[in-house]
């Protein structure tokens, strides 16, 4: 298991040099949830460095990626492509869309029209689009890293609650909390001398070593007192009092993967409880809908979810048979 783990160490190495963060372990959890094969939402307000971030994660990747600036005139062509007529062959060509890529920067998607959201629906799910009655596979990797202002600003549009589901996560950066964190954002602007530092961004793997490290996902050991709970995490959002709608089977397969991914990141070839509870919120909140009467009373499904947490009892028998026997 070493080589995976300095590779992921390296990874996160590369982008604290250029992002500026409080919680570092909100890294770790983007690359959870990229080695699980999945797609990050990021949700904050205007300025907080989501998209420089997610263009940072691209470059480190050392995968193709593009970028789609959504905007209420965009359209589903826009996105995934479309056929146009060639006169010099006589016949109809493929014109790729942004879709076709390894890493698709959504950025503000809540700014598009439903319609076109929901074209992002099947490459998301299938990791493949349909144009014109024609199916086309997405190169992988594949992964949408998608960012979103918060729905209560002017000129934003919910995404369908379906696609909510298809995202393996929802994270948030939130304001730096110290001044001299804050500051440091200035000094480095001051180093790079531009806006923009992502073009210098070296990649510290290739893609290859990206595919290799999310097969060695699916070698994660998981032993069925984890899967129970688990289970029974996911169920009781379904039961919670606060709760009309709690999160699917696709919920509990997303909460796997990313245990499973950060079980690879600290070198371990078996999950544990803590990776569960540490990435349950994140996999789980935003497939959560709650009642109207608890909304008014400025409930979120993120209290939620942590308080069902630490009512779900933890599965010791089976901390006891590996920690004692393998760390």
């Amino acid at each position: 298991m070493n080589q995976p783990r300095v590779l992921c160490k390296s990874i996160i190495e590369e982008i604290r040099k250029v992002f500026v963060t409080d919680d570092n372990l909100i890294l770790d959890k983007i690359l959870c949830g990229f080695l699980a094969g999945g797609h990050i939402l990021f949700e904050d307000n205007p300025g907080l460095g989501k998209t420089l971030l997610v263009k940072v994660f691209a470059g480190v990747s050392g995968c193709e990626w593009s970028r789609i600036q959504f905007t209420p005139d965009l359209m589903p062509s826009d996105i995934v492509g479309t056929k146009i007529w060639k006169s010099n062959t006589s016949s109809f060509e493929l014109e790729r869309g942004p879709v076709f890529t390894n890493f698709l920067l959504a950025d503000e998607i809540n700014r598009a029209m439903p319609k076109t959201q929901s074209a992002l629906l099947e490459a998301m799910e299938e990791k493949q689009v349909s144009i014109e009655g024609t199916t086309y596979t997405l190169p992988p990797p594949f992964t949408v890293m998608a960012t979103q202002n918060p729905i209560e600003m002017e000129g934003t549009y919910p995404l369908p609650e379906a696609q909510m589901d298809r995202f393996i996560m929802k994270l948030s950066l939130g304001y730096l909390s110290s001044t001299t964190r804050e500051c440091q954002v200035l000094k480095r602007r001051i180093e790079w001398s531009k806006d923009d530092p992502t073009a210098d961004v070296r990649p510290v793997i290739n893609m290859n070593q990206v595919l290799m490290l999310q097969e060695e996902v699916e070698k994660i050991f998981v032993d069925d007192n984890i899967l129970m709970y688990i289970t029974e995490i996911v169920r009781n959002t379904r039961t919670n009092v606060n709760v009309r709608v709690g999160a699917s089977p696709r919920g509990a397969l997303a909460l796997l993967k990313l245990s499973r991914a950060h079980a690879l990141i600290c070198g371990r070839d078996y999950v544990i409880p803590d990776d569960v509870k540490l990435l349950a919120v994140d996999a789980l909140a935003h497939r959560v809908i709650l009642n109207m009467e608890h909304v008014m009373e400025g409930r979120i499904p993120e209290a939620v979810v942590r308080s069902i947490i630490k009512k779900t009892d933890v599965p010791k028998g089976y901390t006891q048979r590996y920690m004692g026997g393998m760390e």
